[in-house]
């Protein structure tokens, strides 16, 4: 029988191990460490065929070193409340990494989204903001939602709209959740960001060559094997520019089932294919692996968990074949696993740093919701007008014309989204460096300790600045 692995003890786990690292004293060590408000709510929902259900809700606030707090709202069967402490946690960890001025937070409904209209998932989630805005647990400078696992723009939408009806003298209300549509003053950029945060990781841990070579790679990410699983938002996006970047998708894994191609499987044909029949088994030109798990144990290059915490644990860890996993999805690999695959001379490229593409973005937009300013806005055509200036002046001085086409992709300026993607981009690939800094000062410890010494580094840092201490 399987062990129950709990979230929250895997989390901590790694968190002790960082402090070693660290020169903090232990109170202080443990005020970062400790979450320091969950609220446990419940309410009745009149469902469509008239009976009463009590929905049960949670939202926790991990740290108020920086606010606002900042994380998503999951809907899921299996909520409870040390998931919800152990992901906020991981949220003001990752907010730290990657220089965000945030601390975490996480919310969470226990349902199956699947198994409720969409009235009654209004009905819901306008109530659990309800909930959230009479305790002062909501809002653009105490605590701001964003789309999780089981939710999406319509929820943060149905949040928003809300929010606004209850606090109407609040000029940035919008700004009380990230993740809505651009329509609701929503960020070009957003649904795929923490997909493409995933290939810009991956991307520059496959560009150091050193790094390469003692797990037995080239540099580069073309031609490298992938197996990828979850097809979900973050998976989907994920594979998608890794194989735009010469990838080879070889493995998908999903709930229905997993399936394998050495030749490859090109994911925007599976991606419409699963939509139009809800499986992505009897995709064409690919094999049915005989269970479900057995996608994580193919042979590849890089593993991609997207989906769920604790896929790879203490039973499985000595079957999974992949030299990098890559953690997409918060928390994949639990403790004991990690130091298996560590073992094994596996590089983990960690969900804390990985998957931060998400609040990042989720950053861009709740900046441009207080400043009411649309990205690019202020400077495109500016731009623009200098860089022409200075391409006819060179056409001038040498006497050739530049062809038309590279002269408008030059002097084209860049649009909102645009310029999310480059801050994105370069956000993952500073923190990337901001660890592998911190993996040679240390000598020998793994991407996963390193990225958590940062954290605990820059978050009780601010603690001691601001003297936040009775």
């Amino acid at each position: 029988m399987s062990k129950k692995v709990n979230l929250l003890d895997q989390v901590n786990t790694s968190f002790d191990r960082a402090a070693k690292y660290t020169e903090f004293e232990k109170g202080l060590l443990e005020q970062v460490k400790v979450c320091n408000a969950v609220y446990h709510m419940t309410f009745p929902l009149r469902r469509d065929n008239g009976t009463i259900e009590v929905i049960h809700g949670w939202r926790a606030q991990h740290s108020y070193h920086r606010l606002p707090v900042k994380g998503g709202i999951r809907y899921t069967p299996h909520a409870n409340e040390d998931e919800v402490a152990a992901l906020a946690a991981l949220m003001s960890y990752k907010c730290a990494i990657v220089d965000v001025p945030f601390g975490g937070g996480k919310g969470a409904i226990r349902i199956d989204p699947r198994k409720y209209s969409k009235a009654e998932r209004e009905r819901i989630t306008r109530r659990y903001t309800h909930e959230l805005v009479t305790r002062n647990m909501i809002g653009p400078s105490t605590d701001v939602p964003a789309p999780d696992y089981g939710t999406g723009q319509q929820e943060m939408a149905w949040i928003a709209d809300t929010y606004s009806a209850l606090v109407p003298a609040s000029i940035d209300a919008f700004g009380c959740v990230t993740g809505k549509p651009v329509s609701m003053s929503g960020v070009r950029g957003r649904i795929s960001a923490t997909g493409r945060g995933v290939f810009f990781g991956i991307y520059e841990a496959c560009e150091v060559a050193k790094d390469m070579k003692e797990i037995g790679l080239t540099p580069g990410i073309a031609g490298k094997r992938v197996v990828i699983q979850g097809l979900g938002n973050v998976g989907y996006h994920a594979a998608r520019y890794l194989q735009e970047a010469g990838a080879i998708i070889i493995g998908v894994c999903e709930f229905e089932g997993s399936i394998y191609s050495e030749n490859g499987i090109d994911i925007e044909r599976l991606k419409e294919f699963r939509d139009e029949t809800g499986s992505v088994m009897n995709f064409a030109g690919t094999k049915a692996l005989a269970h479900r798990a057995d996608g994580l144990e193919l042979e590849c290059d890089i593993l991609v968990p997207a989906a769920l915490e604790n896929q790879i644990t203490i039973e499985n860890a000595d079957r999974i074949q992949a030299k990098i996993v890559a953690e997409a999805a918060n928390g994949p690999v639990t403790a004991e696993a990690n130091d298996i695959l560590r073992e094994r001379g596996v590089m983990i490229i960690p969900d804390m740093f990985l998957n931060a593409g998400g609040v990042t973005v989720s950053y861009f937009e709740w900046i441009k919701n207080l400043t009411r300013v649309r990205f690019g806005r202020m400077g495109k055509r500016f731009e623009q007008r200098k860089d022409a200036k200075m391409l006819h002046a060179l056409q001038d001085l040498t006497g050739k014309k530049i062809d038309p086409q590279l002269f408008e992709e030059i002097t084209t300026g860049g649009d909102e989204a645009d310029l999310v993607h480059s801050g994105l981009e370069e956000t993952m690939i500073t923190a990337f460096h901001a660890i592998r800094e911190v993996q040679k000062f240390h000598g020998d410890i793994d991407m996963r300790t390193a990225a958590m010494v940062l954290a605990i580094d820059k978050i009780a840092a601010t603690y001691v600045e601001r003297g936040i201490f009775p």
